[in-house]
């Protein structure tokens, strides 16, 4: 048979590539005109009735007066800024597990189709004669299917990418330590707000009470002015008094009315909810003590602190910078290994294996490698020097918070003296109400004293809480422990007032495991 008969059914493509070819090029023309709609008020609106409806989904009902340690509880678990920290924390994991697999071979499977609308047909021609040595011919049929297996796999890139593994791997003990940090954050807003939001449910009521009794002096002060009785320039003091008096109360009412709301979004909980606070005996509120030893706390301050540790890690990753810089200098050796199909009717054989092993080698690396690896080392010593600075940072704060929290000890007891004369004067000024010894103007101002003393000793309180926390979250403690029973609020709320009675009493086992053991 000659080659033109072989041939002669073979020379053009079959109907259904054709129309293959032509879907083909329809779909590239069709896809170079992509564009996409506006977002309209009826998706957006979908959107935030489907935000609305999970941001609060399977929280634990509260079931009555919430205290400090569930009101942390309630925060860790369901505040939404905790859980984007968990979430990208997540994120980080699954980083490293993609980076962990740039470290496998390049494994490739192409399979496909060629042809052409004519013979690929060749002759020789004669270096010596210039004449035609040999007949045209072919080795290779107009159409044919092609597969091919190859592996490569690059020592060089092997050690880059283990680099890059590591760094990732840092990376996502960064997105730990900032979750710590994050943690801590919100157990600090946490004990700031609930002790405000305490200070407003017992004192609101008190000031709308005196408001109401400012006003109905000041309307009747008014009447008496309007009819003409008594001095005027006195009235007009009366009542510029009672407004000024107006407005110390609203200022105070307005410090004290979101503070129930700032504790509500901490805590997730549906922004209107009616909830209640456990209110302790003003009376008798524990003074927290700080029964830990000052060198300790500086020691595990510079261990414990997640900013620190986080420094620690960007260094590590500084570090494993340097090593890629030098690693991209140094020649790869490269291994390959495949197999191959092919339908070509004039081979062999139509399936072979090969295998192959070369060195390659990026000269252009030597002359920028140094460069690279002095950029690398001067990051390196960046990310060391920023580390000591941080140290120092955190050392002056620990000694900022000891100091505030001296400070806010003596404010607190001064406060409560304050308002013991307050209350005690507040009797004496009722008596004398009673008997008609002073006028209503008088009684609301020792009224008003004793309201602000109560604000004023609620608030040093608060302070004193405040900065009495702040201690251990200057040295980066946590307030959960390593393991809970279970994830419930009661459970995550035992271990907080554990952890903070441990404190409390001066327990340094943790402290001093802190300060023994090296960070791993």
């Amino acid at each position: 048979m000659t080659l033109a008969h072989r041939y002669a059914d073979t020379s053009k493509p079959s109907g259904s590539r054709k129309l293959l070819g032509l879907s083909l090029i329809a779909l590239m023309i069709s896809g170079c005109a992509v564009s996409t709609e506006p977002l309209n008020n009826h998706q957006t609106l979908q959107r935030a009735k489907q935000d609305m409806s999970q941001m609060y989904l399977n929280q634990e009902p509260v079931s009555g007066p919430i205290t400090l340690h569930e009101a942390m509880a309630r925060a860790l678990k369901y505040n939404l800024e905790a859980r984007l920290k968990l979430m990208e924390q997540a994120l980080s994991e699954r980083q490293l597990d993609v980076a962990s697999f740039d470290m496998l071979p390049r494994v490739a499977l192409e399979a496909g189709y060629t042809g052409r609308n004519n013979i690929s047909a060749s002759s020789s021609r004669s270096v010596q004669t210039g004449t035609q040595s040999l007949e045209p011919s072919t080795s290779l049929d107009n159409d044919r299917d092609v597969a091919d297996l190859t592996m490569v796999w690059n020592v060089l890139d092997f050690g880059v990418s283990y680099v890059a593994a590591q760094q990732k791997s840092d990376q996502r003990w960064i997105a730990e330590e900032q979750r710590r940090k994050v943690v801590q954050t919100v157990v600090n807003d946490v004990r700031s707000a609930y002790w405000r939001a305490v200070a407003a449910e017992r004192l609101l009521s008190k000031i709308d009470k005196l408001l109401d009794r400012v006003n109905a002096a000041r309307r009747s002060s008014e009447r008496m002015s309007s009819r003409s009785i008594g001095d005027p320039v006195v009235a007009l003091n009366y009542q510029r008094t009672l407004i000024e008096t107006t407005r110390q109360l609203e200022q105070q009412r307005r410090a004290l009315s979101l503070a129930k709301t700032e504790l509500a979004t901490l805590m997730n909980l549906p922004l209107g909810t009616d909830y209640q606070l456990a209110i302790p005996n003003q009376k008798n509120l524990p003074v927290p003590q700080l029964n830990v030893d000052f060198n300790t706390l500086e020691t595990a301050a510079l261990i414990y602190r997640p900013e620190l540790r986080e420094q620690d890690y960007k260094v590590r990753i500084s570090a494993a910078e340097t090593k890629k810089t030098l690693l991209r200098m140094l020649p790869g050796l490269e291994v390959q290994a495949g197999g191959h199909y092919d339908s070509n009717s004039f081979l062999v054989n139509q399936s072979w294996a090969d295998l192959g092993v070369k060195v390659t080698w990026n000269l252009f690396n030597l002359i920028s490698g140094p460069s690279a690896h002095r950029a690398a080392e001067a990051g390196e010593a960046v990310a060391e020097a920023q580390r000591k600075a941080l140290s120092l940072a955190v050392l002056a704060q620990l000694y900022v918070a000891n100091a505030n929290y001296s400070e806010a000890i003596r404010q607190y007891k001064t406060s409560q003296e304050l308002r013991d004369i307050d209350d005690k004067i507040l009797v004496q000024q009722r008596n004398r109400y009673r008997v008609q010894s002073i006028g209503e103007l008088d009684l609301i101002r020792s009224e008003l004293n004793a309201v602000t003393a109560d604000l004023r000793q609620d608030l040093a309180y608060a302070d004193l809480r405040n900065s009495y926390g702040q201690i251990f979250s200057t040295v980066g403690l946590d307030m959960l422990p390593k393991t809970l029973p279970s994830a419930s609020v009661a459970d995550i709320s035992k271990a907080i007032a554990s952890q903070e009675q441990k404190w409390q009493q001066g327990d340094l086992s943790d402290l001093k495991a802190a300060v023994n053991a090296p960070m791993k």
